[in-house]
């Protein structure tokens, strides 16, 4: 077992990963926590494949939420159904509640724990590549609202992260491939090495060791910028453009790794105006040979237009994300009315 941890603002976070580790996941649970009860929290789709098992670990009363799969879901009145559940199920502070799940519930779940009795205990095990070398780790909540993604929020540190690379094995291939956006952003921001792993034929045998690499790199930004405000905007690369045709697409056209993967390439051909050396290629020719898109295909106008609603805008600039070459990203604020240019060339 690989073990990370990470010191937030409401505490240490612990991260295992290990092959097989959901099925003693109950146990690890309890080195760490002593509630009274668990309440977790899944998709309608994980639900089939995993709840009964992680539910029966457990000696104690297990109460759950089931939510609908899919982005489209990811909205407050989610998060109220959460709270209601776990209420009626007799939940108290100090009491447990799991997010098992992909992004989209480990982002609600997160949120839920942060905010229901001004905050209760949070375990996160994640079952998507996504999740596992993403959203999972790093304490970042929240929810959509029709303005935008990710708008209202939290920054919450899971007291434990369980990653079992195992469970990957039964995601269709094009949610797997989406997971790889994120994979390959790390590559491109820290450590060309990952970029060397993930170009091999055979690179699905190392998932693992893909996984802590860019679990690492994550901790390692998060210790130092936990809330946003410097460092930790690196991890955004490819997200501005990406959560822009997110929500063109209503967050149902686009998965998230595929909106990263074009927004990835976008801010390559964006770097490139701006005089850096063209890198969106060798990216193109990588993402394709993964399963996901690269061609941005909505108006550009409306991008521009869904970017000035982004979180990542400060007045009249927008913190982009640049990449000089693999393994070196740079926060580069660009002027609003500059930015409009560069994406009208797009």
């Amino acid at each position: 077992m690989q073990t990370l941890s990470l010191t937030g603002a409401n505490g240490l976070s612990e991260i295992l990963i290990e092959t097989g580790l959901l099925g003693h996941a109950g146990a690890e649970i309890s080195k760490v926590f002593s509630p009274s009860r668990v309440h977790i929290v899944t998709d309608s789709t994980v639900a089939s494949l995993y709840l009964d098992a992680l539910a029966r670990q457990f000696t104690l009363p297990v109460s759950t939420s089931v939510i609908p799969a899919g982005e489209e879901h990811k909205r407050l009145s989610t998060v109220e159904g959460i709270y209601h559940d776990m209420l009626a199920a007799g939940f108290t502070r100090k009491d447990l509640v799991i997010a098992l799940g992909g992004g989209v519930v480990g982002d609600i779940t997160g949120f839920a724990a942060a905010t229901l009795l001004r905050g209760v205990s949070l375990c996160q095990i994640p079952t998507t590549l996504l999740a596992q070398v993403d959203s999972s780790v790093g304490g970042k909540t929240g929810v959509d609202l029709a303005e935008g993604k990710n708008l209202v929020g939290a920054f919450y540190q899971p007291r434990l992260v369980l990653i079992d690379p195992a469970v990957l094995s039964t995601l269709p291939d094009a949610t797997f491939a989406d997971g790889m956006a994120e994979v390959v952003k790390y590559g491109y921001i820290a450590n060309p090495a990952i970029l060397d792993m993930v170009s091999q034929p055979d690179y699905k045998a190392e998932i693992e060791k893909i996984i802590y690499e860019c679990v690492k790199i994550k901790r390692d930004v998060v210790a130092i910028d936990e809330h946003d405000t410097g460092l930790r905007m690196i991890l955004n690369f490819g997200h501005t453009v990406g959560h822009a045709v997110e929500k063109l697409g209503n967050y149902t056209e686009l998965t998230h790794g595929q909106a990263v993967a074009i927004g990835m390439v976008a801010a390559l051909r964006l770097g490139a105006m701006r005089g850096d050396p063209d890198l969106s290629p060798a990216l193109i020719s990588l993402l394709q040979q993964l399963g996901l898109p690269t061609a941005l295909t909505y108006d550009r106008e409306a991008i521009y237009g869904a970017l000035l609603s982004d979180k990542k805008k400060f007045g009249g600039t927008v913190n982009f994300i640049l990449v000089r070459e693999p393994g070196r990203a740079e926060i580069t604020p660009i002027e609003a009315e500059t930015l409009h240019e560069y994406i009208l060339k797009l």
